[in-house]
């Protein structure tokens, strides 16, 4: 087996568990930018504090706070808007949308790094399509209020959209930077920007008291900390295309613990669209 798809496979298992942790944030009522802002700082201080004790070099520094700005940007975004949106939707529609940011990624490896599609990541693309379709259907057969589908769906493509920027930038940041000085100054931008949001994109009613918040944002930083490293790794190794095709299954470790902790149903339209997502992430590996 190739050592970029253990690595892959690892930073799948890691990142689904830090998934279910934004579900967590969002029953809980915690306060999204303080959850963002203990999660952010925990890598960075990590990534800075393994980087000295390794004495690594760092090449490439302009490009890598280049890039590193970008991707905080980016990955703050779509983490606090994928929070925010599973305070307003069923897990089960956001992971699953919000996963197919893959079909932007290959899309983007097709074109520039002139990968040639295969007819089964035309089947996969085609899918993703037919999943959105199935699964904004059933929103409606949900029958939320209209401002909360609305403003729900609204947080979910752009969380895929700048989850899409992030991932993309990682790949580049993975073949041209030392990837801890890449996530050290990725995430401190991404703490500096959380801390001047603490106020903005919130649920009423949030709790007062931040100490959970920290507490579950902390967890998210120990467990991103190992895999988004695992992942770079991965990206430094492997295609593009089909190692961010293997991390997009994350999304289905988050389903099924948030079905088991907190009990959401599973409706048919739902079983068909996150079967339809995984064929779908599947047949963009090929």
């Amino acid at each position: 087996m190739d050592n970029w798809y253990t690595l892959a496979i690892i930073a799948v298992i890691l990142m689904g568990t830090q998934s279910f942790l934004y579900k967590v944030s969002a029953e809980r009522n915690c306060n999204t930018a303080w959850t963002t802002f203990s999660f952010m700082a925990t890598v960075a201080l990590l990534s800075s504090v393994v980087f000295f004790l390794r004495s690594e070099s760092a090449p490439n520094i302009t490009f890598t706070f280049f890039v590193g700005i970008l991707n905080s940007s980016a990955f703050l975004a779509a983490t606090m808007t994928h929070i925010e949106a599973l305070k307003r939707l069923p897990a089960s529609i956001v992971y699953s949308i919000v996963r197919l940011n893959v079909v932007v990624v290959v899309l983007f490896s097709i074109v520039y790094f002139k990968d040639r599609p295969t007819y089964y990541q035309i089947a996969g693309i085609m899918l993703a399509v037919i999943v959105i379709l199935i699964l904004t259907r059933q929103l409606e057969a949900d029958k939320p209020s209209a401002g909360q589908t609305k403003g729900g769906l609204i947080l979910v493509f752009v969380s895929l959209s700048c989850g899409s920027i992030a991932s993309i930038s990682s790949k580049f940041a993975a073949m041209h930077a030392n990837p801890l000085t890449f996530m050290a100054i990725s995430y401190l931008f991404s703490t500096l920007f959380s801390i001047g949001l603490r106020n903005k994109l919130q649920t009423e009613p949030v709790q007062a008291n931040h100490k959970e918040a920290l507490a579950i944002g902390l967890s998210m930083g120990l467990i991103n900390f190992v895999g988004y490293y695992t992942f770079l790794k991965a990206l430094s190794l492997g295609p593009l295309s089909i190692v961010i095709a293997i991390i997009g299954l994350h999304f289905v470790i988050a389903i099924l613990l948030s079905v088991m902790i907190y009990k959401e149903k599973l409706t048919p339209p739902i079983i068909a669209g996150v079967s339809l997502t995984i064929l779908s992430v599947i047949l963009l590996r090929h």
